[in-house]
């Protein structure tokens, strides 16, 4: 996969920050070297923020987010200032734009305590600096000229140090593979799946076991006991759609391990632990409880779809018709949460790690139970415990 086509999940969320008419929009397009963003005298021009993916070097695949002036006052302005502060939710480094001839405002300085509280590392840059000097520099700030262009470079390895202290090497499955195991991928086709192609997380996961040395096998489930028995070499791992868990499970002998696309990307993204905890308070809901079930991208829903049809149905039989059930997908995710008795969440393949870990975190602020739609399922159909056998830490 080229640097262009990495899934915005995996790119490094840049977001830029400021008062209207700091010069902020005109500071992106120097940082990109691209007009990405509208750029006037007249302030407030950008109203929703503006996504760009890009590979910037020294970077690599990043995601630059342009968001409104944290002034803007009025209606409108107010709902561009609650859009902007969404995206500190999923912003991996923020740049505070601020214009040098008139300093820090105690706006600013409500920017920079927003940063310090979600622990978003930031860069403070003074535009204009072609109109006014800044020497007392803290190690966080830079002068910068977006008209002149000067300064941006500095202004890129800045931001650039930040990103290398934030990634580490994360891997879906490649670490509990060697060179020259086999891996069957248990790949259902049905009316939800997308037509001619494979979904991300099937992707990313065959990705990761070429790049170990491994080699990955994909067949449907209706050719799984024919695959398996046609193999010479024993696999060292299945993983399944969690849609036919159950299925697989009957048919994977007991001595080979088996788990899930979805539990994977739990781990990926970092609550894998919580969302196990999560299911198992599946056992726990009552009738009249409400679950929440949220997908963090928009789609055409199919007949059959997973997050509101299957689960639904699944929930309802296990415990009660009478639970509640509602839905919530993309960037809405409830700010008040006090309703609901359990948050199931999709895998987050179209999420990076900050914003999926700031909803669990939201959730796990009013102890409300936080699982995914796999691991969900694993409980529901009864195979949670096997399908986290790979994983000897976690315990119900």
């Amino acid at each position: 996969m080229s640097m262009n086509q990495t899934p915005k999940g995996d790119r490094t969320h840049i977001g830029f920050f400021g008062k209207r008419n700091a010069g902020k929009s005109s500071v992106v397009n120097a940082f990109t070297n691209q007009n990405l963003s509208l750029v006037s005298d007249i302030k407030g021009t950008t109203t929703d923020p503006v996504y760009k993916a890009m590979e910037l070097l020294p970077m690599g695949p990043v995601m630059i987010i342009d968001t409104a002036g944290f002034d803007d006052t009025g209606t409108l302005g107010e709902m561009r200032v609650k859009k902007t502060k969404q995206v500190l939710n999923k912003t991996d480094v923020a740049v505070l734009v601020v214009d040098v001839t008139q300093g820090l405002s105690p706006i600013d300085e409500e920017m920079i305590q927003l940063f310090k509280k979600k622990n978003i590392p930031y860069v403070v840059a003074y535009n204009k600096g072609d109109l006014q000097d800044k020497t007392d520099l803290k190690e966080e700030e830079i002068v910068v000229s977006a008209k002149e262009n000067t300064g941006i470079n500095d202004l890129r390895e800045k931001v650039a140090h930040l990103t290398e202290n934030k990634e580490q090497e994360k891997r879906l499955v490649g670490d509990l593979l060697c060179k020259g195991d086999l891996v069957v991928l248990v790949i259902p086709i049905d009316s939800a799946a997308p037509k001619g192609r494979l979904i991300l997380p099937q992707q990313q996961t065959i990705r990761d076991i070429l790049d170990s040395g491994a080699v990955a096998v994909c067949c449907k489930e209706t050719e799984l006991t024919e695959t398996l028995t046609s193999l010479a070499k024993k696999p060292k791992l299945v993983i399944t759609d969690s849609q036919v868990f159950k299925q697989v499970s009957r048919i994977v002998p007991r001595d080979i391990p088996l788990t899930s696309f979805s539990i994977l990307m739990a781990r990926y993204k970092g609550f894998l632990d919580t969302a196990v905890k999560g299911a198992y308070a599946i056992s726990k809901l009552k009738k009249g409880d409400t679950v929440l079930i949220s997908e963090g991208c928009t789609h055409h829903r199919q007949c059959d779809d997973i997050g509101s049809v299957k689960i639904p149905k699944w929930l309802k039989e296990y415990v009660s018709d009478d639970i509640n059930i509602e839905l919530s997908s993309g960037t809405e995710f409830p700010e008040d949460l006090s309703k609901y008795s359990l948050i199931i969440h999709c895998g987050g393949c179209m999420l990076n790690e900050r914003e999926v870990v700031y909803r669990m975190n939201c959730t796990l602020d009013r102890n409300i139970p936080f699982t995914n739609y796999g691991i969900a399922i694993a409980f529901m159909t009864g195979i949670l415990d096997r399908s986290i056998e790979c994983f000897p830490h976690l315990k119900k």
